[in-house]
């Protein structure tokens, strides 16, 4: 079986109707943590999970601490088969926090009712502006955050080599993308989103958030943490905390915080929780290294047959 193995988590987008239904219907584990998750906010989110509607699902307040919960019952019923010690974890985005409920800094009610906060604030933070984002594939970074830089917008992800995303005032990022086409940057994909996340329209949900986060009880992880505002492995409680507040409108350094992990020398990774979106950054950072997901228990079952994992 793999010694050295990361465990990374999805974040907000890969949310679908149904998500970690049949993982709770197979693993105590996975039941546990759903609810657990509707007794710390009071409501059946395991419901809107399984059952939708994807509309009320997709709104970031539900969302994140939906994802959060799915992304952790994917992960309770894979120890439940294989009970592995991660060497890191990191999550994108959203995902940082499963990332350190799995590294052992937060507790999993904790996580829950800080994302479903988190997606609350954000989402006051969307209605009280005009923000848009865009991918934008094969442009040179330090162009991209020139130009960025230049339309008073942030550049949001650096999620892998060949993909970046940009984002603030719609305004801004329709000029930066004229001018990113204007410098022969010909691949600018606008993105259907509600807001301009990771941009600094986000500092009132930042600012609404600190003392969230302040009150929180953070512990030191048992591995370290990919976190995304820095790119590097944190394991200093106090460090987690502030680098929690940074991100709701600091940029996400994913290929910095994938090869960081990368250097540890790990075999393998595995992706918990819906959507494949983190395995296809990894095969553009490093093919080499093998990447599986656990969402279902059909991708549980795939993982288990493969006889690397064998126990």
């Amino acid at each position: 079986m793999f010694q050295r193995v990361a465990f990374l988590f999805a974040g907000q987008g890969a949310q679908a109707v149904g998500m970690g239904q049949d993982l709770a219907a197979a693993s105590a584990g996975a039941r546990d943590l759903f609810a657990r998750a509707d007794a710390a906010l009071g409501r059946s989110l395991s419901g809107l999970c399984f059952n939708g509607p994807l509309e009320t699902l997709t709104a970031s307040a539900n969302c994140q601490p939906a994802i959060t919960v799915a992304s952790l019952a994917s992960l309770a019923a894979f120890l439940e088969q294989r009970p592995v010690k991660p060497v890191a974890c990191a999550g994108l985005s959203l995902g940082e926090y499963a990332a350190l409920a799995a590294a052992g800094a937060l507790d999993a009610d904790t996580a829950v009712r800080l994302v479903a906060e988190r997606g609350k604030l954000m989402d006051e933070a969307c209605r009280a502006s005009v923000g848009a984002m865009a991918a934008v594939l094969n442009g040179d970074p330090e162009l991209v955050a020139k130009i960025s830089a230049e339309a008073g917008i942030d550049v949001a992800n650096f999620n892998c080599p060949g993909q970046m995303v940009i984002s603030g005032a719609k305004d801004g990022v329709a000029r930066a993308v004229e001018a990113l086409k204007a410098a022969g940057v010909s691949r600018v994909i606008p993105l259907t989103v509600d807001g301009a996340f990771h941009s600094r329209l986000m500092a009132p949900a930042a600012e609404r958030f600190q003392p969230v986060l302040a009150a929180a009880a953070i512990r030191a992880p048992a591995c370290p943490v990919a976190q995304n505002v820095t790119g590097t492995l944190v394991t200093d409680p106090e460090a987690i905390r502030a680098n929690l507040g940074a991100q709701v409108t600091g940029s996400v350094r994913w290929e910095a915080c994938v090869r960081a992990i990368l250097a540890l020398g790990v075999e393998a990774v595995v992706e918990f929780g819906p959507g494949q979106v983190l395995a296809g950054f990894m095969k553009r950072i490093d093919k080499t290294v093998p990447v599986f997901n656990v969402g279902s228990q059909a991708d549980l079952d795939k993982l288990l047959a493969d006889p690397r994992w064998a126990a």
